[in-house]
């Protein structure tokens, strides 16, 4: 299933707070991928099933939201592992998606950052995606794939205005998952990303 994403509150967070966070946070910038890290996290604990996957006539429910960040490294993708998100502050997972990206890039990751992803999040935008449909992998029941953020033409309250917008997807296991569930995951996500202060103030 498919939405779109207005940026435009994220852009503007990023653009007025990026020099404070970064002296604050050691040096680490504010990204993008936060803000997904954190809405997803949030929404799994919301939607257990999207957190779920199938092992033989039983569905496993997990009590952590692992989440898999897929970085790209000059010998192919790799997927390091955010461990218990919902637990973690956003400037935490900031932070970890920085050093992920920098260790993968570095060929410093071990086997443990790599192992025991409970949902992936993937990003095509990076290389110009504007859309597609991500692929699940074993022991998974959702996968969220982010897009190319593009300046588009968006009715707000009955007028035209430029907005920079985002497509993202979900794929899901319809085995465990109904279109409902799948629908309202994603909505949340949409809501939070585009209120990120309902994300630095947990409400």
């Amino acid at each position: 299933t498919f939405t779109e994403i207005d940026m435009s509150e994220v852009a503007a967070l990023r653009k007025r707070y990026q020099k404070d966070f970064t002296e604050t946070h050691g040096g680490t910038k504010l990204g993008f991928m936060s803000f997904f890290a954190g809405a997803v996290a949030r929404a799994l604990v919301r939607f257990p099933v999207l957190n779920a996957y199938i092992d033989g006539d039983e569905a496993v429910y997990r009590r952590y939201a692992n989440l898999g960040i897929a970085v790209t490294t000059d010998k192919g993708l790799v997927v390091p592992v955010i461990k218990e998100a919902e637990s973690l502050s956003f400037a935490n997972i900031e932070q970890q998606v920085a050093d992920f990206a920098k260790r993968a890039r570095e060929a410093r990751l071990v086997r443990e950052d790599l192992a025991g992803a409970s949902f992936n999040i993937t990003n095509g935008g990076i290389f110009g995606s504007l859309l597609s449909t991500p692929l699940l992998s074993p022991k998974q029941s959702g996968v969220l794939g982010l897009h190319a953020i593009k300046e588009r033409p968006v009715a707000v309250d009955g007028q035209v205005v430029i907005r920079p917008m985002m497509y993202a997807a979900l794929s899901y296991d319809h085995r465990l998952v109904d279109g409902k569930e799948a629908v309202s995951f994603l909505r949340t996500i949409k809501e939070l990303v585009e209120d990120p202060a309902r994300l630095l103030l947990d409400v």
